[in-house]
Parts: C-alpha cells; sequence; structure tokens
C-alpha cells in the first residue's frame, strides 16, 4: 500500500525499514535517523549490510517487519508483488521520502523532473549544465547516482531530477513543477507486469504545473495530450508549432516560452548531436526554461556539455575499423537509436544481449536489418536475440556466445573482430542490462574497452 505525503515531524520516534543498503537506502536511513525515527536496514545481500548509517539497525529481509513498523521506504528495485508490499504498511522510495523533506523546508525545492526509456540521464546531465550557466544553485540527483534525499537535505533550491519508471511507481506524491517524458518503448515489463502499468508509471512525471514531452514518439505524445497539467509542451526534432520547441534550419528554437520565435542553440554544435542528441538537448532547454532560463545561458550549457562515458563513446580505430562503446544502450530503444547513430556509409558489426526485461527485439531487428554486417550475441537472453535476428535478417551471420563462457566479452570482441572490414563499424548496443554477467553497465563498457585494447595490432 501507498500513503499520500506525510509530515516529516510525525516520524519522529516511528518503526521504519528500508529495503535496500544501496546509494539511495543509506541516503534514506540517515536522513530518518536525523528525523528521529528508529531505523533498520534490510537488503536482498546481506553482505551489504556492512558500515551502515550510525544509529540504524541491520536486518534480515526475509523475516517479518519489527512490531509497530509503520512505515516502509524500498530501494526501486523491489516490484509491487514484493512480500513487504503484502504487509499492510505504507511502502514508498527514496524520491518520495525526498519529496516529503522538501515539502516541508520554508521554501521548497523546484523539482524539474526526466523521465523516458531513452535518453533520462543525458537529458538531466545537460538540464543540470545549463541551470549551472544560468548561476542556479543546482544539482542533477534521483536515478542518476545521486540521491534525491541528500539533494533536498544539501539545500539545492533546484533540482534536476531522473526518475525511472520504478522510482515513479513508488514516489506517488511528487508534483514538479516540470517534467518531462522523452520517450516511451517496451523496458522494465518483468518488473511492472505490463505495458499499461510501465506507461501509467512514467506518466506521473507529467503532473505538475508544466509538463514536456518528445512529441515524435507517439506514446509520449499521448500521455502530454492527457496529461492534467496547465500547460503542455512537445519538443519535436522538426519544426515546431507555437507551444513547441524544435529544429528549425539547423537551429534549436524555442516557441513555447519567449516573444515569438526564440533561437536557442546551433545543432551542430551539441554532444551528441544528431537524433539520439537532439531530443535530450530539447527537453533540457523547455524544462530550464519553464524554470525561467535565458537563451544565453541554454546555448552557454549545451555547447559545454559533453556525455559520460559508455553512451556512443569511440574508444578505437584498429584496422580501419572503429569501435565504439554504447553499453547504456541498455533496452531495445536505446539500442536502435544507437544504430541509427552511425553514419549510413559504415556497416554495423552488432554485439548485442543481456536482461531483456520482457522487452521485445523484433521491431530493432527488423528495421535495421540492412545496416548489420553481423551480429555477436552474449547473455541470458541472447536466444531471443538470435531468433528476431533469424525472423527479421535471415541474410546476417550470427555468433553467438555461449553460457558458461569466462570471458565474454573478449569472445565477443574477437569474434566481431573476424567479422568487420575496414570502414565499419563494431558497436556495442546490447539492448539488455548487464547483472546477467557483469556488475553493471559500466563494468559492461570497461570489459569492452579492455577487449579491443588487447586485440593484436593489424588486420584481424
Amino acid at each position: 500500500m501507498t500513503p499520500g505525503r506525510v509530515r516529516v515531524d510525525a516520524l519522529r520516534g516511528a518503526v521504519v525499514v528500508v529495503a535496500g543498503a544501496g546509494v539511495s537506502g543509506r541516503a534514506a536511513a540517515r536522513a530518518l535517523v536525523d528525523l528521529g525515527a528508529s531505523v533498520t536496514v534490510t537488503d536482498a545481500v546481506p553482505e551489504r549490510l556492512v558500515d551502515l548509517p550510525d544509529g540504524v539497525r541491520a536486518g534480515v529481509e526475509s523475516d517479518p517487519l519489527p512490531s509497530g513498523t509503520s512505515l516502509v521506504v524500498t530501494g526501486p528495485g523491489r516490484r509491487p508483488d514484493h512480500p513487504l508490499t503484502q504487509a499492510g504498511v505504507p511502502v514508498v522510495g527514496e524520491t518520495e521520502l525526498a519529496w516529503w523533506l522538501g515539502a516541508a523546508r520554508e521554501d521548497p525545492p523546484a523539482w524539474l523532473v526526466v523521465t523516458g526509456t531513452n535518453g533520462k540521464t543525458t537529458a538531466t546531465q545537460m538540464l543540470e549544465a545549463v541551470l549551472l550557466a544560468a548561476g542556479t544553485d543546482a544539482v542533477a540527483c534521483g536515478n542518476i547516482g545521486h540521491a534525491a534525499v541528500d539533494a533536498v537535505r544539501a539545500g539545492h533550491p533546484v533540482l534536476a531530477v531522473e526518475l525511472s519508471s520504478f522510482q515513479l511507481h513508488w514516489s506517488p506524491s511528487i508534483r514538479p513543477a516540470a517534467g518531462c517524458v522523452l520517450n516511451v518503448a517496451e523496458d522494465h515489463l518483468d518488473w511492472h507486469g505490463s505495458m499499461d502499468a510501465y506507461v501509467a508509471a512514467k506518466a506521473r512525471a507529467l503532473l505538475g504545473p508544466v509538463a514536456v514531452a518528445g512529441i515524435d514518439d507517439a506514446r509520449a505524445a499521448g500521455l502530454l495530450a492527457a496529461a492534467p497539467t496547465g500547460r503542455r509542451v512537445g519538443v519535436t526534432l522538426g519544426e515546431p508549432e507555437p507551444g513547441e520547441l524544435g529544429v528549425i534550419d539547423g537551429v534549436l528554437v524555442d516557441r513555447a516560452f519567449g516573444d515569438g520565435l526564440v533561437e536557442l542553440v546551433d545543432a551542430a554544435a551539441l554532444h551528441p548531436g544528431g537524433p539520439p542528441g537532439l531530443p535530450d538537448a530539447l527537453a533540457a532547454a523547455a524544462l530550464a526554461r519553464a524554470h525561467g532560463v535565458g537563451p544565453d545561458a541554454v546555448r552557454a550549457g549545451l555547447t559545454g556539455f559533453r556525455p559520460g562515458r559508455h553512451r556512443a563513446e569511440p574508444v578505437a580505430v584498429r584496422a580501419g575499423v572503429t569501435w565504439v562503446n554504447d553499453s547504456k544502450a541498455t533496452n531495445p530503444h536505446a539500442a536502435a537509436a544507437s544504430v541509427a547513430a552511425v553514419p549510413p556509409g559504415s556497416p554495423v558489426v552488432w554485439i548485442a544481449g543481456g536482461l531483456l526485461k520482457g522487452a521485445s527485439v523484433d521491431d530493432l531487428v527488423a528495421h535495421h536489418r540492412t545496416r548489420l554486417r553481423a551480429a555477436v550475441v552474449i547473455g541470458a537472453d541472447r536466444s531471443e536475440i538470435v531468433a528476431a535476428l533469424a525472423r527479421h535478417a535471415p541474410e546476417v551471420p550470427v555468433s553467438e556466445v555461449p553460457a558458461g563462457d569466462d570471458d565474454p566479452m573478449t569472445t565477443a570482441v574477437r569474434r566481431a573482430a573476424t567479422l568487420a572490414r575496414p570502414g565499419d563499424v563494431v558497436l556495442l548496443a546490447p539492448a539488455a542490462a548487464s547483472m546477467d554477467q557483469f556488475r553493471d553497465y559500466a563494468a559492461r563498457g570497461d570489459a569492452f574497452a579492455a577487449a579491443v585494447a588487447a586485440l593484436p595490432e593489424g588486420p584481424a
């Protein structure tokens, strides 16, 4: 069960369980102890219950909740059908607790929220860069690796908040000053149980006064049209209508927040550019403009921005073959954008696979079959990708790295090297999560880069 917003002063003396000892769980535990709550932290992996914050007890996740428990604050990974949700105690996420903490302040922070299946982190980081260029005391937080609770407690007046569908599900009270849905495609269906539930979670980002969405994406456009908000703003790679941001003659422009048409920045000056990066930049600009940021700061923030690692990151050119690490492409929608971003004259040797989370790769393969020189497939759900290639691209050679390989990425890279020709791009765009074989997407990307570096010089 989920509660309405709780007054944080009511947590003094309350018995609270924090489920999950990761970054967000530890941040929540520290905040709750400082509020005077009696806090127990549990984790599905007991070995993580070390060096807990002062005043916190370690508990066993499979045990019944402590007597008198009035609230559970869960990490985002626990599904709606987790046993914790059956105990009759309200369950919320760390970002919901952050919202309560902010609402208790005399001057609550402004939440500018970004969600979507693909591009959330880049758009959030771009938004932070623009806000900082405007001289705003702002910080990126949420699903980006910096807990929202910590950002609120630090006193930042403006938060650029990346929220996953998990976090939105567990945060029923959040009403951002402006929120954006970049796009919506199949992802995390194993967690939500259905596409409808996944879409409904994303829609929660559009419950505040200003709703922004990528209207080139049909599902996101539908959510924007249905948003119960005072102002709807679309972003498009085409020429914008009044009330939208878009692109005219290679320039990002605003027809929503200025007087007529306001030029913001040349598209050629942006990194990343093209179809993967421009929608993120437009969304960041829209959220910043909704907060009152001027066009000069938008231009300065976006032109100075550089994406983080593992996002379409070139790692080497060897024997005429370009090797690109896009390990952050953890779902088919992101992988499709990654393949589309490769220059048309360069065939792609695609390294893919991992945990598909209930998503299908059929559309990706069918749409980009002519771009593929070959595919190398790894991971727990590799059979689904191999089957999709057989259905939609039977002419594409496929090399499958079997289960039990002690170093699957090295094997995949060596096989890709034998399949690639000068002028090709070997693209790690897995379309899947990494945790079946790697700690996270960054470890997967690092393994790819290391395996490429270890290839012998000269032709394969």
